[in-house]
């Protein structure tokens, strides 16, 4: 449970970043509470796309992956990170992804983010 905590954190830690960072990829809100609460929803649903989604992507697009040596990670970040845009709002919170080669940039800012947070916050192990 810990670490599930831990990683839902990151997630949206990683998400904020990007959010900061890119301006087609939007988080709006009344106040803000309301934008880190929408924040946290958005980094549980991501991460429950990465988990259940991401997988079965993987397997489907493994001859890619040795074809481009792993470039179409970056393609199914983007994906996962526009699927989970779409599942935000049909769940109707304020978060969105304003295309393709925005949600590669934030996929790539958002994995390299959620990877040095992984290594700084505590973690089971």
């Amino acid at each position: 449970m810990k670490n599930f905590v831990v990683k839902t954190i990151a997630n949206a830690g990683a998400l904020a970043v990007a959010v900061w960072l890119l301006d087609k990829i939007t988080l709006t809100g009344d106040s803000t509470g309301k934008k880190i609460w929408t924040l946290l929803l958005v980094a549980l649903v991501f991460g429950l796309v990465n988990f259940l989604v991401k997988p079965i992507v993987k397997v489907l697009t493994f001859p890619l992956f040795i074809l481009t040596l792993g470039l179409i990670t970056l393609v199914v970040n983007a994906l996962m990170l526009l699927l989970t845009s779409w599942l935000a709002d049909v769940l109707d919170l304020s978060f969105h992804v304003d295309g393709f080669w925005t949600a590669v940039l934030g996929g790539l800012i958002i994995s390299i983010v959620s990877w040095a947070l992984n290594m700084v916050l505590p973690d089971e192990d």
